[in-house]
This record gives C-alpha cells, sequence and structure tokens, in this order.
C-alpha cells in the first residue's frame, strides 16, 4: 500500500531529523540545509526568510503550480531542551521501542515534518500546490514565523487552508488560546540585612509583585466561563521563572522573575494585567525617589495571538475530510502558530501526529498508529491536490 511506503520513509526521515539538536537557545540552520537539499533533488526551489543575525531561518516551499486554491503544511523546526530530564535513551537518537518511536521532537513537531517531506514526491505535478512552511523558535514565543507568514501573504496565490501539524493525535483542533510573557526586572539598593532602613530588597520587592499576580490568577479563575470549551475554562496566569539575591544577610540588589499569561480568544491580556502595570509603575516611582539608579522595569518578551474556531471553516473541513475525523469540534489551551496564520487572512486548523500529553517530556515519543495515520492523511492530501478543484 501507498500509505505503507510513505510511513516507512517518513519514519527514515525522521530518524534524521531528530539527529539535528534544534533546541531553541541554538541555531536550525543544519536541520534547514538537511530538507533544503532534499526538495533540491525533487527539483523544488526552498525560499529562506532569516532572523536578523542568519543564526536561525524559516523555510518555505511550493510544491506543484503556483496556482490559488492549494493547502499550506506548517510547522516548527525547534524544540524544547532536554537538559536535567532523565532520558533513557540518547534524545537525538530515535529509538523505536515496541510500538513507540522515541527521541526529542518526535512528537512536537518533527514527526509532522517527517510526514510532509515524505510525501513530498507525491505533491509534485498536481493540479493545485501543497506549500510547505517551516518556522524557528516557536518554542519560544512563536517568534520566527510573523515574518515568514507576511512573505507568504505576499508573494504566493492564496490558498485554502493552512493545516499547522502540531500534535492533536490526527484529530482536527479549531482553536487555541493566545500567550503573552513578560520578565520584570528589580534593581533594588544593597545593605547589611539588619540596616533595612538603608537600602532596598530586590527580593521583598519582587514577592510583593509576584503576590499581585497571584491575586490576578486566582480572580481569573474565579470568573471561569462555564460556557468556555477551553480546559482551563478561563485565562491562566503562571510565574515560571524566579532568580535573586546574593546572600541571605544582604538585602538584594537585583531580582528577577518571569510569567506568562494565556488567554482564550477575545481576551486582552493589557486588560487583565493593568493593575499589575499600574502597581509595578507604583512601586518603581516610590524606589526611585529613594535611590533613583534603582527601580522595577517590566519587559514584554513574546505575545501569541488566540486562534478562533472559524464558522464552517474550510480548513477545518479539510482536515477532517483527510483524516475521517467526526468528532466534536475541539479547541486546546497551548499556544500554537495557528493564531498568526488566521491573524493574516488564512483559514486555519491544528492537525498532526502524537499527542501533547508527550511532548516536552523526557522520553518523548510518538506512535507508530499515530506515523500511520499521518501518512494516509497525506496520500489523501496528494490524490486531493492531483484533480482539478
Amino acid at each position: 500500500m501507498p500509505e505503507l511506503d510513505l510511513a516507512a520513509r517518513a519514519t527514515d526521515i525522521l530518524a534524521r531529523l531528530i539527529s539535528f539538536d534544534t533546541t531553541s537557545r541554538g541555531s536550525n540552520l543544519a536541520l534547514i540545509g538537511y530538507i533544503e537539499g532534499m526538495l533540491g533533488g525533487l527539483g523544488v526551489t526552498s525560499h529562506r526568510v532569516a532572523n536578523a543575525e542568519g543564526t536561525k531561518t524559516n523555510l518555505y516551499a511550493t510544491l506543484g503550480p503556483m496556482v490559488a486554491g492549494g493547502v499550506i503544511l506548517s510547522g516548527h523546526t525547534d524544540v524544547v531542551p532536554v537538559d536535567g530530564q532523565p532520558w533513557t535513551s540518547d534524545p537525538f537518537t530515535l529509538v523505536r521501542r515496541g510500538e513507540r518511536l522515541y527521541g526529542r521532537g518526535t512528537c512536537d513537531m518533527k514527526g509532522f515534518l517527517a510526514l510532509t517531506l515524505a510525501a513530498a514526491p507525491d505533491f509534485l505535478g498536481g493540479a493545485r500546490p501543497v506549500h510547505l512552511a517551516f518556522s524557528y523558535d516557536e518554542e519560544v514565543g512563536c517568534i520566527g514565523a510573523p515574518a515568514m507568514i507576511a512573505e507568504i501573504a505576499h508573494r504566493l496565490p492564496l490558498p485554502m487552508a493552512v493545516i499547522v501539524g502540531e500534535p492533536t493525535n490526527m484529530e482536527a483542533v479549531s482553536g487555541h488560546k493566545g500567550i503573552a510573557t513578560w520578565l520584570v526586572k528589580v534593581d533594588g539598593h544593597e545593605a547589611h540585612s539588619s540596616l533595612t532602613h538603608l537600602g532596598v530588597s530586590a527580593n521583598m520587592v519582587a514577592i510583593r509583585l509576584m503576590q499581585q499576580l497571584h491575586d490576578i490568577a486566582d480572580g481569573l479563575a474565579h470568573q471561569a466561563d462555564p460556557a468556555s470549551p477551553f480546559c482551563p475554562k478561563h485565562a491562566t496566569l503562571t510565574i515560571g521563572q524566579m532568580h535573586g539575591g546574593t546572600a541571605v544577610n544582604i538585602l538584594a540588589r537585583e531580582a528577577s522573575f518571569a510569567f506568562d499569561l494565556r488567554t482564550p480568544p477575545g481576551t486582552l491580556p493589557e486588560t487583565i494585567l493593568a493593575p499589575f502595570f499600574a502597581a509595578a509603575e507604583a512601586v518603581d516611582a516610590a524606589i526611585r525617589a529613594r535611590f533613583p539608579e534603582c527601580g522595577v522595569s517590566v519587559t514584554r518578551r513574546s505575545k501569541t495571538p488566540a486562534f478562533a474556531p472559524e464558522r464552517d471553516g474550510a480548513a477545518e473541513r479539510l482536515a477532517r475530510t483527510l483524516s475521517g475525523d467526526n468528532g466534536p469540534g475541539r479547541v486546546v489551551s497551548y499556544a500554537a502558530e495557528a493564531g498568526q496564520f488566521q491573524g493574516a487572512g488564512f483559514s486555519t486548523v491544528i492537525c498532526g501526529p502524537g499527542s501533547i500529553e508527550q511532548a516536552h517530556q523526557p522520553d518523548e515519543y510518538v506512535e507508530v498508529a499515530q506515523i500511520a495515520r499521518g501518512a494516509s492523511f497525506m496520500a489523501r492530501l496528494a490524490e486531493m491536490v492531483s484533480r482539478e478543484g
């Protein structure tokens, strides 16, 4: 069966993709070069959209004619770190144990990339194009994709659908929460810990500000909309990192913490955080009145828009047809690049192999059955684009 051959090719390609350490803090250029070579061997020209430093890049390519009505298959090339995780095999070597394929990125989301590349020869010569769109730095705030999406919107004929291949067990997902992240830095004034009136402890200030965020988070939980399809139903706020202080008997000179806010469609992060921003400004002014060189800074690190379900969306209809998914409508609480594609005017859906429950974990894996299901999906897509639409 063609699907079996496609699944076998995808597994071989996945092994190669996993071997590239594309942790977000590093570069993805070696992996991109590998993909360019593979597509070049098919006579396909790829286009890079790099970051300002040239150390990372997006890549997009068109398989088939340059006409409207095609399909974009999108995925990110970066993975999260493995530092400190108790892996039982090399994270960057694909290992099969039973009916599972282990390795960093097998699930999130090199499995989908491997399937698209395995199917690439089958997309050539179709009546409608399949566009591949691979991004960088999705895992640190969906930073890379916007520049590529803007170029695609400007240069390519309007596609009928965008399929973002985040892990959904090959089921259609029509919405996700947005995520915005901030870094808060407090500069205090050092003094002996017995003479608190002579300084400002950055740690103590940070604690007050974190308490403000804690109270906002509690309020969001209490205000949850019972009709919300998300789980949790409300916007969520968590502090993920904290640093500060030099010694137990010194008023801390520096403290910092980072937090994220995940919001359902239609909810503005700035509105939710208005009380916190006001509190931070007030504390900053009070500290600077005593020590002008000290204070509080709040810097937004990223802002990924939410993805809202589309009424009778073309992309969702397509994904359900290709996957055989007749289940209920689904949304997810994690953020992805789907909201960015939707914001550019594309009908968008999320559908890819694997479960998000395996993502970012030690011994991350994708089930062999999910690769097989993804291969069937790609084979049906190849058949569809081969026909006149």
